[in-house]
């Protein structure tokens, strides 16, 4: 196999860029969780990470690598709402415009936020149209730099930096659990885990509705898939990108999948246990841990809640509904 685009020591750079920016989010344990799941479990609570997901690692310091290449007029991305408001939030704190293009039907809480940053919002159907194809034209059209929410060097690398800190803090894990969307948290992940503790099993975690990656991994070439229709609107993605895969093939053991029940029931674990809301696509990594479908019984486990941006009725709607 090639080299892989992202290495260590692009996560130890951004690690550097992120200092003082953004939130070494805390490690939590949950007595429940380790009877649940028959072992020691570690939760890292990007849920509490600014702008409220993981994603402010890597926007911000993609935007950081771009400011010092070249100077940037503004940037574009697509997303449908936490890469959002991760650049939204980057772009400010930075001093230069965004525009986000976002699907109609994304979380209004999400597409709120993203504005109260400063961001220009383009609407698209993300049944109908191609995202990534209208960010490359308005791009092109004003001048603006294009990071996109996963399948960037830059943006993975500072992802990676989620799995760093995990294990500076807990090194011998034998597992870490991953949400997978596009693929840029696992990736980053894996490479930081692999390069700290390469006995550490890697394991991404996506919708049952949505597992281009399972199928990409198993079919050894990045699979295409319709939009999934999930309550796990971050992980609607279509496809790994041309960076994450290689890495993901590399250095992942497996990915499993979790049904749109088994979201709902660890959202409510999360908020009836730890006293945590945790939005669905955040809660993909704790479904699988709590629903059996890992193995790791006597071991211990580190699991990602990849983050918290769900309003207070979008979460009693889904938390109240009748599952199973």
């Amino acid at each position: 196999m090639g080299p892989l685009s992202v290495g260590i020591e692009d996560i130890c750079h951004a690690r550097d860029t992120l200092a003082g920016h953004a939130h070494r989010t805390p490690i939590v344990t949950s007595r429940a969780a380790d009877q649940r799941a028959g072992s020691k479990v570690f939760f890292k609570c990007e849920n509490l990470q600014r702008s409220g997901a993981f994603k402010f690692r890597g926007a911000y310091h993609a935007l950081c690598k771009a400011q010092a290449r070249a100077s940037a007029r503004g940037v574009v991305t697509f997303s449908s709402g936490n890469h959002a408001q991760a650049i939204a939030l980057s772009s400010q704190l930075l001093g230069m415009p965004a525009v986000i293009v976002m699907p109609q039907d994304a979380p209004a809480s999400k597409v709120s936020a993203t504005q109260a940053y400063g961001a220009e919002i383009v609407l698209y159907d993300r049944y109908r149209e191609n995202r990534e194809h209208l960010a490359r034209a308005l791009a092109s059209e004003r001048g603006f730099v294009l990071i996109p929410p996963y399948d960037h060097p830059d943006v993975i690398a500072g992802q990676g930096t989620v799995a760093m800190e995990i294990l500076e803090d807990i090194n011998d894990l034998d597992l870490l659990v991953v949400p997978l969307g596009g693929g840029g948290l696992l990736a980053g992940c894996a490479i930081a885990a692999k390069a700290v503790n390469p006995d550490c099993r890697l394991i991404g975690d996506e919708p049952e509705s949505g597992n281009d990656g399972q199928q990409s991994l198993r079919a050894n070439r990045i699979v295409h898939i319709d939009t999934p229709r999930t309550i796990a609107d971050g992980a609607q993605t279509q496809h790994l990108g041309e960076h994450t895969f290689p890495i993901l093939r590399q250095l992942v053991d497996d990915i499993v999948t979790v049904s749109d029940d088994q979201l709902i029931d660890a959202m409510r674990f999360c908020a009836d246990s730890m006293t945590m809301v945790v939005e669905p696509t955040g809660c993909l990594a704790a479904a699988a841990m709590l629903n059996g479908r890992l193995d790791i019984k006597g071991g211990s486990v580190g699991i990602v809640l990849s983050g918290g941006n769900i309003d207070s009725a979008r979460f009693a709607r889904l938390a109240g509904a009748k599952t199973g």
